[in-house]
């Protein structure tokens, strides 16, 4: 037989629940959301949203300046501990122009697709035992590695959603504090302020890395994940007449086209930049940057992973990198020869590659010492580092 309640009878019942549950939340302090208070956030607002475990009072940055990149905190999946494979094995499905994030460790050559951190953005791994970060941001063009360890902890990294002057805000999934990619920085709770060292990379066609690196390791499509790697979703993103402006607020610096690509680094306190227009024109530019004498390569074969919807056969952007020229202190004096088309030193006659190293003459086997430096889109660059010298292209 079914039971009926009476109004009064569940009145009854009903009652007593709420006053539990007020005096519940009163006395112990539950929170009738999961969101966090106004107070709790420091004003932090809609950005807050789901993100309990971040101390929003402890931030360098205009809160305001935060977007939402339209994903929520990993809905762009980071990589953890990457299925790697052997140059042959990436052979059956990366050309000689395909763009790759390489650097080396103690010996340990690595390369990672921009095929396929297009779509994850995030790889942690470790490489020669350094846990490291292998980032891109598409919006920003800005392939950077860093060193995972900080004051004795080693952090693994998440994709946010939400972006600054176009760049992806990465998250530590040990304080949940916000850490902007571009510049491998802390900006919002336990770790504000606090800056992850840099790894030296480079953006070369995948031939050129099998070439240097003939035993390096590969990430692997097998990422546990399916995405059509190999496809550009941002297709047209590297022209100077697709906008960003709905993911950029404040103004651009007019002094070079938005979406022009730059080398660009902080070399002894100077952010300096070196247009590819200027690279693609000399392939070899010295210079010196307040004290240190650097020396900018460039050379072809190398597809823009943000252009046509297939990758592989998007238009030549080319590799550039960023040396010091002292070795052992001798400062070296690099021209591009164009009959032999090979990068020579006016001192010794050597012959280098774009990997800094000498592959022929009297110092076949030196290594220049690469500068943190890397291709970047020319407004976000200017964004974070607003008084860039420009190299004088004229």
């Amino acid at each position: 037989m079914t039971q009926k309640f009476s109004l009064s009878q569940m009145a009854y019942v009903f009652v007593p629940l709420v006053v539990v549950v007020v005096i519940a939340f009163g006395v112990f302090g539950i929170p009738f959301t999961d969101a966090q208070s106004d107070e709790d956030t420091c004003g932090a607002g809609r950005i807050a949203r789901g993100w309990d475990s971040t101390d929003f009072c402890n931030t360098s940055i205009n809160l305001d300046e935060v977007l939402s990149g339209g994903v929520g905190r990993d809905g762009i999946p980071a990589v953890t501990n990457p299925d790697m494979e052997t140059v042959d094995e990436a052979r059956d499905w990366l050309v000689d122009r395909s763009p790759v994030i390489a650097f080396e460790i103690d010996g340990e050559a690595r390369a990672y697709p921009q095929a396929i951190l297009m779509w994850h953005e995030i790889a942690n791994d470790v490489v020669a035992g350094v846990p490291v970060a292998v980032t891109f941001c598409p919006l920003c063009n800005s392939s950077i590695v860093f060193d995972r360890r900080v004051n004795g902890e080693t952090l693994e990294f998440g994709v946010s959603g939400n972006l600054r002057n176009s760049d992806m805000i990465m998250y530590d999934r040990t304080t949940f504090s916000w850490w902007q990619q571009f510049v491998g920085e802390g900006i919002v709770g336990f770790y504000n302020e606090t800056l992850l060292d840099i790894i030296p990379s480079q953006v070369v066609g995948f031939g050129a890395f099998a070439e240097r690196y003939p035993d390096g390791l590969v990430m692997s499509r097998d990422t546990g994940t399916r995405r059509s790697y190999g496809i550009n979703p941002y297709t047209g993103l590297d022209s100077n007449r697709s906008g960003v402006t709905s993911l950029f607020r404040g103004e651009y610096d007019e002094r070079l086209p938005s979406r022009s690509r730059v080398l660009a680094g902080v070399v002894d306190d100077i952010p300096m930049a070196y247009p590819l227009e200027a690279l693609v024109n000399d392939m070899v530019i010295n210079d010196t940057i307040g004290t240190v004498p650097v020396v900018a390569m460039w050379q072809s074969g190398v597809a823009s992973s943000l252009d046509e919807s297939d990758i592989d056969t998007s238009r030549d952007i080319g590799t550039s990198a960023l040396y010091s020229r002292d070795v052992d202190g001798r400062v070296l004096t690099f021209r591009y020869d164009e009959v032999n088309q090979v990068i020579v030193d006016a001192e010794t006659g050597s012959i280098w590659n774009l990997f800094g190293e000498s592959i022929q003459g009297e110092l076949e086997g030196t290594q220049l010492e690469q500068i943190v430096a890397t291709a970047h889109f020319w407004f976000a660059w200017a964004a974070f580092y607003p008084e860039t010298e420009i190299y004088d292209i004229e």
